[in-house]
């Protein structure tokens, strides 16, 4: 007799009854659950069915994204607007409506930053089906998305994180692959240049690092052969101020209430300080991002062992120096920051959880700072510098921790093991044997 029938014959001499196996809900459509609402809710905000407290997010798609979508749609870039500070693919994803001309070019965009998070999003949840990852990736971005609110589809910004989710879950593995699209990304925003910096030594470094440049430096060429204006981005940064939602805007919020003459005006397409000590404050940060871009230098020299993670955590603290130094943290920036942060926590070993979380606090606060109680920024009141102490506080804490686990995963504990002789444990490295190769001084 099988065991079942004799577990039937129990069950029917004591009149009880197992309860059928549970079946667990798979967590594509747990995560749905949360996505799908969310983004519905996003889309009415973006098209003013659902109204959000403080000034209309979608103001930069309507005025100037349409303008430069006129301008740059007959062969030129706009050589006359010094608000175009961008490489010149950006022009692509201002373009983009018009591959949906049966909308107006505001609902076109809308729901091409839409189509982009849908992206991130598949991408994110394929790569957690796979050894070694988890679906919690997908779930950071959903809920960082969210938490950014309307802002998050009213810029471009969307479009660019996703080529640099899709170039670092591309990996060491498929080095050109992540080399091309970095590189094309690079040249759509510049910041996915910080990708490659976590790129493990030798193969995968020359691969990922040449095909970026290829890519960067064809797509530049063919910009500037085909439309003038191409590099005019360059000249449009020089006389910025600093933004009032930036680190050392914090200084000027609160010289104000001490009698600073300075002003607070739109400059440059964005709210900025002007006035007495700006020109400091804004070298001061340039100077901090100079020695962030050193300390990633020394980094680099000093790493001894690629996990798999290694890659994806380095890209996230430079990110992350970057923004967090900058004089300029506009709020879709977060958007770089919760895409990057999301590919770190797609790894079950991502020692990156604590400073994801922090990410996704400070995109929360972004969201309240702006658009919410911008006008209290604006005018330095008590609320709107709490919530930037916070936000950026919450950054700073992110960036400091960040650092720290990359430099003692890589560094620390390698010199470490290799101080205590060969006879101790193997040094970090990579899950795959590829990678493994790969970190080949």
């Amino acid at each position: 007799m099988h065991m079942t029938d004799t577990a039937a014959e129990a069950e029917a001499g004591t009149g009880t009854r197992t309860p059928p196996a549970r079946t667990s809900t798979p967590p594509e459509l747990r995560l749905l659950a949360l996505w799908a609402p969310t983004r519905a809710l996003l889309l009415l905000c973006v098209f003013h069915v659902v109204v959000i407290p403080g000034p209309d997010v979608t103001n930069d798609v309507s005025d100037i994204y349409q303008g430069w979508y006129e301008v740059l749609r007959t062969g030129t870039f706009p050589l006359d607007d010094v608000t175009w500070q961008y490489p010149p693919a950006a022009a692509l994803a201002v373009l983009g409506p018009a591959a949906l001309p049966f909308l107006s070019y505001p609902a076109a965009f809308f729901l091409l930053s839409f189509l982009a998070d849908a992206v991130v999003t598949g991408l994110l949840l394929y790569a957690g089906g796979r050894p070694g990852r988890t679906v919690r990736g997908a779930w950071v971005w959903t809920a960082g998305v969210a938490l950014l609110g309307p802002t998050a589809y009213a810029r471009y910004d969307l479009m660019v994180t996703a080529l640099a989710v899709a170039a670092l879950l591309a990996g060491a593995g498929r080095a050109r692959a992540m080399g091309v699209l970095a590189g094309f990304g690079a040249v759509v925003k510049v910041w996915p240049v910080l990708l490659l910096v976590g790129t493990p030594r030798a193969r995968a470094t020359r691969r990922s690092w040449g095909a970026a440049a290829v890519t960067a430096g064809a797509v530049t060429l063919l910009f500037v052969a085909a439309m003038p204006g191409a590099l005019a981005f360059l000249t449009f940064q020089r006389d910025r101020g600093t933004e009032v939602e930036s680190l050392g805007a914090l200084v000027f919020h609160a010289a104000r209430h001490l009698g600073w003459s300075g002003t607070v005006r739109l400059n440059y397409g964005s709210v900025e300080f002007l006035g007495p000590y700006v020109p400091l404050v804004s070298a001061v940060a340039q100077a901090l991002s100079v020695a962030a871009f050193g300390w990633l230098v020394l980094w680099r020299v000093r790493a001894r062992a690629w996990a798999a993670t290694t890659p994806a955590d380095a890209a996230f603290a430079a990110v992350l120096l970057f923004t967090t130094t900058s004089r300029v943290i506009s709020p879709q920036y977060m958007v770089w920051l919760v895409g990057v942060a999301a590919v770190c926590v797609a790894y079950r070993g991502s020692l990156m959880v604590w400073p994801a979380w922090l990410v996704l606090a400070a995109t929360f606060v972004t969201f309240l700072e702006f658009p919410v109680w911008f006008a209290q920024v604006v005018a330095s009141d008590p609320l709107g510098v709490a919530l930037l102490v916070v936000r950026n506080g919450l950054l700073v804490a992110a960036t400091v921790l960040a650092c720290r686990v990359l430099w003692r995963q890589t560094v620390t504990e390698t010199v470490a093991k290799a101080a205590t002789g060969p006879d101790s444990p193997a040094p970090l490295t990579s899950a795959r044997p590829a990678d493994t190769a790969a970190t080949a001084p």
